[in-house]
């Protein structure tokens, strides 16, 4: 069963890769063929097992908006675990005795309630004994169950989590520093808890489960380990565990301590319960802790070091950062030399001076960060310029917390999305230049404008000592950088991110000036709307972009560093002779249907209004919907394609069929 489950998990993901790419990124990752087959799969896999997940596009869980959440009284009280942070002591504890040990996730615990196989009713820990009911939240977390094959009511226990990469992904969209999220658990907490479960589905929610609550004539041999697997079969992701006793404890403990500065949720330690659930029963509790399972909390390795200066970093909001830089320091086996200091109010509430003496440590063994400057000779001064475009600053109270801001609108460090967009895949195609690592460089004063980013090997040394980096890391980012400098110029006016021209449209408008860049930016506006699918909105961003000297300023030191290579001329004129294609839905790269059909005709097709046995082709974005001509065209076995299908046999100068698409 776990392993169908599995299979389940891999369609879903393709699936909804899929959608995502159709319906928001206007690209094709499959034919709706392979769409459909993988579909179908997938809703027989769920009537065969009884197990459907909550993130399957085989189900919709409908919004809704709440004035509040309503409340419950729990069962049986949720208490709060003992802790230790000693080896020994947890060794003790567990005695003679076989334990269940898995990571202490640190999220928000919630209570599932399952009746005749469906989800019912899901409830957060709340203080305790009462909790806050959250059912239709949870069923848009990325991997609840909503059906399972036990038809016997369950009640289970789990915690939602958001991981790191999410979280920094959400916090980052994110333009007000101040309304940005603490931690994943502070994220995970309000995304729970909100009053309205779109925002919940937004923000990638997932749900470990770690014990059974109350369950009608089951039978797991009276141990713990046996629960969490049989959850599993039901298709719930598990908290990861490991069996253990006195003889193995300590290699197990650091199994985990090895793996939590990889781990991508957030964990706070590790919890240790006694596999014989007859025994655990029958333990009962204190008045503060149930005594069948303990927490372990890592020890905080402190090191001592003298801070060299801070760095300011600016981000693409505006906000400047300060960053410590102290003498290198070995931490949780690594060595760290770096840590933020999160904002003004901390740097001024820690007194940092250069040359301080500092106490570091590592928050949950990840995060570098200052717990203490024993000389206190600070605060250092804030500076007045911004390190990367040399503008004003202005610190700004948000929330009676201090922020330093660079006043400038034109800042570079506030364009990142334009530099990530230039370097993107069918951009400039320079792999190894993630936004994050493209924002480093920018605040370092590494990229100021594109044609920099050519330049790079002039910060060779700088690059190589920054954390994360290397002399491979640079190595591999230099190739690719000067694989990217022979170029076309397709993906050159694509990547400049002028307003409307897409991808698509950037091929329409090269091809139309035989790819020569002199005649491309010097088109006219009359050029432009004489092309068949440009019209007067797209015309008029590319004229405004080409008329600003700073742009032109911009593509001119750009292609002096660029090889401009011309692609071969292709016959395609009449690609689409004798076909005949309907249009329906909303469109994406045209205006208007008029001038689709203008494209479509140049290149020898034919547009009708109504879908016949003459059609060869409807083009429809949104092949899934239940409209008359998709309905029409499925009777009659005539194929569904997009607009970005019919413009990729246009780039290609390749007639339908003649390849797979």
């Amino acid at each position: 069963m776990a392993d169908i489950i599995e299979i389940m998990k891999q369609k879903i993901e393709i699936l909804n890769k899929a959608s995502k790419a159709y319906y928001q990124e206007d690209t094709e990752i499959m034919s709706n063929m392979e769409f459909d087959r993988l579909y179908d799969e997938l809703a027989e896999l769920e009537r065969e097992t009884g197990i459907v997940l909550s993130n399957s596009p085989t189900v919709r869980v409908g919004y809704e908006l709440l004035s509040e959440l309503p409340k419950e009284r729990h069962e049986k009280p949720m208490l709060s675990l003992d802790k230790t942070k000693d080896i020994k002591s947890l060794a003790e504890w567990l005695g003679n005795r076989v334990g269940v040990l898995s990571w202490k996730l640190d999220g928000i615990t919630i209570v599932l309630t399952y009746s005749d196989g469906n989800l019912v009713k899901a409830v957060t820990r709340g203080n305790g004994e009462i909790g806050e009911v959250v059912t239709n939240n949870v069923k848009v977390f990325r991997n609840i169950p909503l059906s399972i094959t036990c038809k016997k009511n369950l009640v289970i226990r789990g915690e939602a989590v958001i991981g790191y990469s999410d979280f920094e992904r959400i916090n980052n969209s994110i333009e007000n520093v101040g309304a940005r999220f603490k931690n994943p658990r502070n994220l995970c907490s309000g995304s729970v808890r909100h009053l309205n479960n779109k925002i919940t589905a937004e923000r990638s929610v997932y749900f470990f489960a770690f014990s059974i609550v109350k369950s009608e004539d089951l039978d797991f041999d009276n141990s713990r380990a046996n629960q969490l697997e049989w959850l599993k079969k039901q298709g719930f992701d598990i908290v990861q565990y490991k069996v253990v006793n006195s003889a193995n404890l300590k290699e197990a403990v650091q199994w985990f301590s090895d793996r939590i500065a990889k781990y991508d949720y957030p964990a706070d330690g590790l919890v240790l319960s006694y596999d014989d659930l007859s025994y655990s029963e029958s333990l009962g509790s204190t008045a503060k802790f149930p005594r069948d399972s303990i927490a372990f909390k890592w020890q905080d390795e402190i090191k001592k070091t003298k801070l060299l200066k801070i760095e300011w970093s600016t981000s693409r909001t505006g906000l400047i950062n300060p960053i410590a830089v102290f003498e290198p320091v070995e931490l949780e086996g690594t060595t760290v030399k770096r840590a933020s200091v999160h904002n003004i109010s901390v740097m001024e509430s820690l007194k940092l001076g250069i040359g301080d003496t500092i106490l570091v440590y590592k928050a949950n063994m990840i995060i570098p960060q200052i717990s203490q400057n024993l000389t206190m000779s600070g605060p250092v001064k804030t500076p007045e310029n911004c390190p990367v475009c040399s503008g004003k600053t202005l610190i700004r109270e948000e929330n009676d917390v201090k922020f330093l801001y660079c006043t400038n609108d034109e800042c570079i460090a506030k364009k990142i999305k334009s530099f990530t967009h230039f370097v993107s895949r069918d951009a400039m195609g320079i792999e190894g230049l993630s936004e994050a690592t493209m924002e480093k460089f920018i605040s370092m004063g590494f990229i100021k404008k594109y044609a920099d980013i050519f330049m790079l090997d002039e910060h060779k040394t700088a690059i190589i000592e920054m954390e994360g980096f290397g002399e491979k890391s640079f190595n591999r980012l230099w190739n690719a950088v000067n694989k990217a400098k022979k170029t076309n110029t397709v993906r050159l006016l694509y990547s400049l991110g002028i307003p409307n021209i897409g991808l698509s449209n950037a091929k329409l408008i090269c091809r139309n000036f035989s790819y020569e860049w002199e005649r491309i930016e010097n088109a006219t506006f009359e050029q432009l709307t004489n092309i068949p699918g440009i019209g007067d909105v797209i015309a008029n961003e590319f004229i405004k972009f080409f008329r600003d000297e700073r742009n032109k300023s911009t593509v001119s030191e750009l292609i002096s560093v660029l090889e401009i290579e011309k692609p071969d001329e292709l016959d395609n004129k009449q690609i689409f002779s004798n076909l005949q294609f309907v249009v329906t839905g909303s469109l994406q790269h045209f205006s208007n249907r008029s001038e689709l059909k203008n494209l479509i005709e140049s290149y020898g097709g034919k547009v009708t209004n109504s879908v016949t046995s003459k059609t060869n082709y409807l083009i429809n974005n949104d092949s899934m919907s239940g409209s008359s001509k998709n309905k029409k065209a499925r009777e009659l076995g005539i194929s569904i394609i997009s607009e970005n299908t019919l413009l990729d046999w246009i780039d290609r100068g390749l007639p339908p069929g003649s390849e797979p698409v």
